[in-house]
């Protein structure tokens, strides 16, 4: 069962505050990894605050003379057990509870020991000696370089959830809407539509998302569209086949070879619907192979007028071709290519009325070459000419029934066209009419 979109905003948001919790995690176990280094083996260097202020003494004094307060006054030094030796080593005061070396003898410094060096303008005075750290102590010691780390890493652990929230606002609840309306569309609703909100990325996925959808939904209505059309188209010959074949076994009809011929002729129409589909599919699938070769168009031309002139003569309907001075070559299937020149004519000798005229025009313009069908019928009212090329499209469907049409014609046009790499087009002439150009790339 699919989540509704609370449900996977919801998900996201764990997901997303499991990483989180993660990273703090490990923010704090590596905290504690320093802190731990640090009381365990606290450095020389540690920012200490005693030791600024023995630091500061002898600065004020020269020498460590009458230091002996300073140790009892301060806090740290005065719970700590520590040595104040002098630049050679020797015991200035020892503030140990059980002090066992004289005052003046050298202090050999033990592995147990921490050594702080008392340093000014780079040269050594002194060193502090502290023993027998307790944990207590250690941490006193190393609390003044701690604290600010782990200042740090709390004001850190608070930007990572403001920035956990802005993300959850910007980032998951428009990708939330993402993957719902996704699993919409896998269930058929193609009509799902999403908001384009939070970074140019996601705007940018919400905005192809959409095209996808529309393209889906506009492909699933067409398909749709298709499927009544065919069996709209399939219906009416099949009706008259049978209405046919039973009148005559019923006997309303002799069994003559008129009646078998209206049956015939609507069998050849079925024939014609069903390799004009089976063309249309292969050509939108680009499944239709080519044999392109050098093709002279006009001579191409002229052999379509002539296999046309016939008709054309019997509806008293002018058929003419009209050319530049110029050389008219370009890489095309001549078969598929005068299918469309014979599609074309063909289709307005079926449309226009009876003393109209047709003309073909060839032309050259930079790099490509221009033919135009035009011809001066009724032409083909503006807000119906996007639907020129689409599939069972008629004008006039009873009469292109009629007249033997099966609607697929110009669309098989349209995708012989462009499997050559070619672009087709029609308009609307000033004078009436209608004009259909096609433009194929010169040799």
């Amino acid at each position: 069962m699919h989540s509704s979109v609370r449900e996977i905003r919801i998900r996201l948001f764990l997901l997303l505050g499991r990483a989180f919790i993660i990273v703090l995690l490990l923010s704090l176990f590596f905290f504690l990894i320093i802190s731990s280094y640090f009381l365990s083996q606290p450095s020389s260097n540690s920012p200490i605050p005693f030791v600024e202020v023995l630091k500061g003494y002898y600065l004020g004094h020269g020498n460590w003379e009458g230091v002996v307060p300073v140790f009892e006054t301060h806090p740290e030094l005065k719970s700590l057990s520590t040595l104040l030796l002098d630049k050679d080593q020797h015991i200035i005061l020892d503030h140990r509870s059980d002090p066992v070396s004289p005052v003046g003898s050298i202090y050999k410094i033990r592995p147990g020991d921490l050594a702080l060096e008392l340093n000014i303008k780079d040269e050594r005075v002194g060193t502090l000696v502290i023993s027998s750290l307790s944990l207590k102590d250690r941490f006193n010691l190393v609390r003044g370089a701690m604290l600010p780390a782990a200042a740090i890493s709390g004001i850190l652990a608070l930007f990572l959830v403001m920035v956990a929230v802005l993300l959850v606002r910007r980032m998951v609840n428009p990708l939330a809407d993402v993957i719902y309306a996704a699993r919409a569309v896998a269930d058929g609703k193609f009509n799902t539509r999403i908001s384009s909100e939070g970074p140019q990325d996601l705007r940018s996925l919400s905005e192809s998302f959409n095209e996808m959808a529309s393209t889906l939904e506009r492909n699933d209505r067409e398909r749709r569209n298709m499927l009544a059309d065919i069996a709209h188209e399939l219906r009416t010959p099949l009706t008259v086949i049978r209405g046919r074949l039973e009148g005559i076994v019923d006997g309303v009809y002799s069994a003559d070879s008129g009646q078998v011929s209206l049956a015939l002729e609507q069998t050849y129409l079925l024939e014609r619907l069903v390799d004009d589909l089976r063309l249309l599919t292969l050509a939108e699938t680009r499944q239709l192979q080519f044999e392109k070769k050098n093709v002279d168009l006009t001579q191409l031309v002229q052999h379509s007028i002539e296999m046309f002139s016939a008709e054309a003569l019997e509806k008293n309907i002018s058929l003419s071709f009209e050319k530049n001075e110029g050389r008219f070559i370009a890489e095309l299937d001549s078969q598929r290519t005068e299918q469309v020149v014979g599609n074309l004519i063909g289709n307005a000798l079926r449309y226009i009325p009876n003393g109209s005229r047709i003309w073909l025009t060839l032309e050259q313009a930079d790099e490509s070459l221009l033919l135009c069908m035009n011809d001066n019928g009724p032409g083909v009212p503006d807000e119906d000419l996007p639907f020129l090329f689409d599939r069972f499209w008629r004008k006039d469907k009873s009469r292109s029934r009629a007249a033997g049409g099966t609607g697929l014609g110009l669309s098989i046009t349209k995708q012989l066209v462009e499997a050559q790499g070619g672009k087709i087009g029609a308009k609307n002439l000033n004078g009436g009419g209608l004009q259909i150009q096609i433009v194929f790339k010169a040799r």
